[in-house]
């Protein structure tokens, strides 16, 4: 009996000291979030002080960023110079060559030209970007918009060191996970898609497109994806001493489906991209794509909802997120502002929206807010470029009222190079212009990873009020010590709450400095 007795008291004390590091450990977390919420506070007002805090806080991921647009000029005059693509001097648009001579009055010289005219080079960074844009002389939709046509050949032809790039700026912003968007095909479903008539029975579409030869056109995109892919990390350094800060960041791909062209080849990319999500695990999901006010994305906005609802039914397990609501009173007519939220995640199954930021012109937008707090759909929210294209910025954006309702949200960079920004300033503009705290910044980056397409269960079992922990890893702590045999082998199993968990130790090692 005296032996039992002792067993058990020891047991009990083992749990109680376990208990006990586990309360300790979490008290001390909340201290140095407190500690860190209250550094904040204290430099509110400080804007510099503001951008060192910001720059150096763990942000999560990135689930709106267009490939080409997160290209800076400046990297895209080194394509071009180096793709040996010349210059309109009058409209700043790449044209194949042969090119004229360096020559200040030819019309159509070397891309490389630019390295000593400092005014072609200073035009063509203004043209492909939002660099010293000038609002009367054009609207900032129309010159934002009007840039990739002008530098489309050098992006084309250099998105493996676009994506080394790109990746590499996410890394220097302390993200940990990166989604491009991309139409990694090459046009080629647009080309498959011109040889087969339209047919309205989407079903006896689809079939037709395989049968011509789908199934190669998604083999070689991930072909083509992978190996621009190992040439952007060879950039990078990956897996050598002098490695670049964009090897810590996990990288995805959204096929992106150009909605602004005919019926037969949004059909046909929308179903490659259902085909690449279904098959090959760089790509984790769609997204429709180009201005939603322009005329063909207006005009069959209910019959690519139509073709998503129907493709959805095939290939139920791919995730979808749609661009909804980047509009703004004046830029459509009022009836096109009333729906396009509810629609891309009714009828399109948008488990995420681009933007949202026409959210309270919608029929019912109070409904639809609970709507969407309800199904958890996520906003990817873009300040710098609503203020860019839209005009849309302060009290006249809906961020604080997606979060008064509930509605998940994520900082997003859109396209970054030509926005001028990063990840950074979003999240500056975000404190500066709403009062965020740094709770609310911490939710946001776990939002980010929590509603990311990335496979495997989630670390979270709560994300609602606060965020609780998967029971497998509850009793273990992020950045402070040796992850526990099941926690381990539970991340390991997980690639999304793997993702998740080094956000995590990158906020303890954050908060340690306050």
């Amino acid at each position: 009996m005296a032996t039992t007795m002792r067993a058990v008291l020891r047991r009990c004390l083992i749990v109680l000291y376990t208990g006990g590091l586990l309360l300790t450990a979490l008290a001390a977390a909340q201290s140095a979030e407190q500690r860190t919420s209250r550094y904040l506070e204290s430099i509110r007002k400080q804007p510099q002080l503001l951008l060192a805090f910001v720059r150096d806080l763990p942000k999560g991921g990135d689930l709106h960023n267009h490939l080409e647009g997160a290209m800076y000029a400046e990297d895209l005059v080194d394509f071009a110079a180096s793709g040996g693509l010349c210059v309109d001097r009058t409209s700043s648009r790449l044209l194949p060559g042969p090119c004229d001579s360096c020559e200040t009055y030819t019309a159509k010289p070397s891309a490389r030209c630019a390295y000593g005219d400092h005014v072609l080079y200073n035009q063509m960074i203004d043209a492909w970007s939002m660099r010293n844009w000038r609002p009367g002389d054009e609207s900032g939709h129309d010159h934002f918009f009007a840039t990739f046509d002008k530098f489309g050949l050098a992006a084309e032809t250099h998105f493996a060191e676009g994506i080394a790039a790109s990746t590499n700026r996410a890394g220097m912003d302390h993200l940990q996970y990166v989604e491009f968007m991309h139409t990694a095909d090459g046009g080629a479903a647009a080309r498959l898609a011109g040889k087969i008539e339209w047919n309205p029975d989407y079903a006896k579409m689809r079939e037709d497109l395989l049968s011509a030869g789908l199934k190669d056109v998604t083999a070689e995109t991930g072909k083509r994806l992978a190996a621009d892919d190992a040439k952007a990390k060879e950039i990078l350094k990956c897996g050598t001493a002098d490695a670049a800060p964009g090897c810590d960041v996990t990288v995805r791909y959204l096929y992106q489906v150009l909605r602004g062209l005919p019926q037969q080849i949004v059909f046909a990319q929308i179903l490659l991209g259902f085909e690449l999500a279904s098959s090959d695990p760089q790509f984790v999901g769609l997204n429709l794509v180009m201005p939603e006010d322009w005329y063909v994305p207006i005009h069959d906005f209910n019959q690519h909802m139509a073709m998503l609802d129907y493709l959805h039914g095939v290939y139920p397990k791919v995730h979808i997120t749609l661009h909804a609501g980047e509009l703004a009173m004046g830029l459509a007519p009022p009836e096109d502002l009333a729906f396009h939220i509810r629609a891309s995640i009714e009828r399109g199954h948008a488990e995420r929206i681009g933007h949202g930021v026409s959210v309270m012109n919608e029929k019912d937008p109070i409904g639809l807010l609970h709507e969407m707090a309800e199904r958890n759909v996520l906003v990817e929210i873009a300040l710098t470029s609503n203020d860019v294209i839209l005009g849309v910025s302060g009290d006249d954006h809906p961020l604080p009222i997606y979060m008064k309702y509930g509605v998940p949200i994520a900082l997003a960079t859109d396209d970054e190079g030509v926005s001028r920004s990063d990840m950074t300033h979003e999240y500056l503009r975000a404190v500066e212009s709403y009062h965020l705290s740094y709770s609310d910044l911490k939710r946001m980056a776990r939002q980010s990873l929590e509603h990311s397409f990335l496979p495997g269960q989630s670390l979270w079992a709560d994300t609602k009020l606060v965020f609780r922990v998967a029971a497998a890893c509850a009793g273990d702590a992020p950045g402070v010590e040796k992850s526990s045999a099941g926690c381990g082998q539970f991340l390991a199993a997980n690639e999304r709450a793997r993702v998740q968990w080094e956000l995590e130790s990158e906020f303890a090692k954050f908060e340690k400095k306050y």
